[in-house]
């Protein structure tokens, strides 16, 4: 629908994302430091479900209209018949939040049509927002924090190739995907957000991930990366589509630009396996 695209129907849900990660980042911050709950456990699905009720309330009061689909809340299949819809991560990286991490973060993303249009993902730990557009034409990347993204180096830059790995994880395949990339270094972390940030921030050049990911958790980091002129896409190279039946899509390749074709080649030599 034309009229979900004009520039200030999409500037007004930028904002609200901002508003929405930013506000339920903040309570589960204080959720944290309130240590009212011991067991771990038991603080992560408190967490959680704050979180969710936050964002549902916060989205849902300002656009009824709109579908939501968040990994805290049961799926209602009526999302699939509205053109915008909700695509939400209350709390991704919720191991590292529960033991003290701060390599955590809330997802707030909006699709239309099936394809991302904004998002905001909020590092709460850091005091750190990343949020943008990336409807093609009207890009716009918004960073709020002490941290600013991290010009290009380009693929002249010395060094090894640095890859945003899972922290507690790295399959056999992410090591024979690397060895075909030439020089890498890892650097682990948890929230699939929080490594898309890491990228932005100029901190690694690559992320590359399967299988186990949900639409709750690309959108917002896709939209985000789109918006600051990263490339984002799945492991053949097709482009990621979401408000999907099964919200199941496994797999994600955010680099930079200049490194996409040298990617995709080592991935068609290594793929995964399973999944």
């Amino acid at each position: 629908m034309p009229d979900l695209l004009t520039a200030a129907t999409i500037e007004a849900r930028l904002q609200a994302a901002i508003e929405a990660a930013s506000g339920a980042g903040r309570r589960l911050v204080a959720l944290r430091q309130a240590d009212r709950w011991p067991d771990a456990a038991v603080l992560g699905d408190v967490a959680d479900q704050a979180a969710d009720a936050f964002l549902q309330g916060f989205l849902r009061g300002r656009w009824p209209a709109d579908g939501i689909l968040s990994e805290e809340t049961m799926d209602a299949p009526d999302r699939l018949a509205r053109p915008a819809v909700w695509i939400v991560d209350p709390l991704d990286g919720t191991k590292e939040y529960r033991t003290g991490r701060q390599d955590w973060a809330v997802h707030v993303g909006l699709a239309v049509d099936g394809e991302p249009v904004l998002g905001a993902v909020a590092l709460p730990a850091l005091d750190a927002v990343l949020a943008g557009v990336c409807v093609p034409g009207r890009q716009r990347l918004e960073v709020r924090g002490t941290r600013s993204p991290a010009a290009d180096p380009g693929p002249d830059r010395s060094g090894p190739l640095r890859l945003a790995v899972s922290r507690s994880h790295t399959p056999d395949w992410i090591q024979r995907f690397a060895g075909a990339l030439g020089d890498c270094v890892f650097v682990p972390m948890g929230s699939v957000g929080f490594k898309v940030s890491l990228l932005l921030f100029g901190d690694a050049d690559a992320y590359v991930h399967k299988p186990g990911l949900k639409e709750w958790d690309t959108c917002a980091p896709e939209a985000v990366a789109r918006a600051a002129g990263w490339e984002v896409c799945r492991l053949d190279g097709s482009r990621q589509r979401y408000n999907q039946r099964d919200p199941r899509n496994d797999e994600i390749v955010v680099c930079r630009p200049w490194l996409r074709e040298r990617v995709l080649a080592a991935l068609a030599l290594h793929p995964p396996a399973g999944g």
